[in-house]
């Protein structure tokens, strides 16, 4: 998280960007799925707009410290236009649709809802960024998505579901697939940190008109709500951005996005020991075929099996 220049693939060898990338990975899907639990752990004292805000406020302050030291240089141009774009839509947009829906749905109808996101990846990332169709990426990707729909189907809560909500969470899951696809030629240019920071920047400023209800409901909301703001904005939100843009940069997108099937599944085993909820049946096996699915999706095609 600390380097400040982006590394290449052409110049690293092989097995390094393998560790490096599958400990970023990691890092990214725990703290991801425990943004799931925060969220709910502190919706009662914050509105979507507010909580959305004070995590982007948190993280700035907290990666600013890692991304300005060793920043050569801003921005310049065009440069701010993809940077503007994600930050908009990943960092506010993304992070409002999540919170305003997660006040309606269940958990296991939003997991299952926002894991629609890596299917968009790997089809834009085959699309705009060539990466194409591999056959195990396609294979993979829907065994995972079947894992996800069992823990959803498994969440012991009927879904309560209702329009807005689930719009909300496909808004979500779109405007997070486009943002990979925009963030990554940035990550060639800035190291993961900076290119971060940008974004969560621009998404603070898009949040501003919500500054006074956040600093009414920080003075209204209890200490552990206000830590849990906290923990929001440095670890789901500082820090795993940031691994998650430093794997991107290492990793072919769509078989990076394959890997956030695994945050559903994480996510229940992070409640289990924090909230005490225990996982059913389902809920086990969907983890376990979510694991499958995204082994699945590291097999190599054979030479030519990539279509267009």
């Amino acid at each position: 998280m600390a380097a400040s220049t982006p590394i290449s693939p052409a110049t690293t060898p092989s097995r390094t960007i393998s560790k490096l990338g599958i400990a970023a990975v990691i890092v990214t899907v725990v703290l991801w799925a425990s943004a799931f639990v925060g969220i709910r752990a502190v919706g009662p004292s914050f509105s979507p707009g507010s909580l959305t805000l004070g995590r982007l406020v948190v993280a700035a302050v907290a990666l600013g410290f890692v991304a300005l030291p060793r920043l050569k240089r801003w921005p310049r141009g065009r440069e701010w236009l993809p940077i503007l774009a994600y930050g908009v839509m990943w960092f506010a947009g993304y992070n409002l649709a999540l919170n305003a829906a997660e006040h309606m749905l269940d958990a296991g109808t939003s997991a299952m809802l926002i894991n629609v996101s890596p299917i968009l990846i790997a089809v834009l990332a085959g699309v705009v960024l060539k990466e194409g169709f591999p056959r195990w990426l396609i294979i993979g990707s829907l065994v995972a998505f079947g894992g996800v729909a069992l823990i959803a189907l498994g969440s012991g809560q009927r879904s309560t579901a209702d329009v807005a909500g689930v719009l909300l969470c496909l808004l979500a899951a779109v405007l997070a697939a486009v943002s990979v696809i925009v963030q990554k030629p940035v990550l060639r240019t800035f190291s993961a940190a900076q290119a971060t920071w940008f974004g969560i920047m621009v998404g603070a400023v898009c949040c501003l008109p919500w500054a006074g209800q956040l600093v009414a409901e920080v003075q209204a909301a209890p200490l552990p709500a206000t830590l849990g703001l906290v923990y929001l904005g440095i670890f789901p939100t500082a820090i795993a951005f940031t691994t998650w843009a430093y794997a991107l940069s290492l990793i072919e997108a769509g078989k990076l996005a394959a890997t956030t099937y695994l945050v559903p599944g994480t996510t229940i085993l992070i409640s289990w020991a924090v909230l005490k909820e225990i996982p059913t049946i389902w809920g086990l096996v969907g983890g376990v075929i979510c694991l499958v699915g995204v082994g699945l999706t590291r097999r190599r095609s054979p030479k030519g099996s990539r279509s267009r």
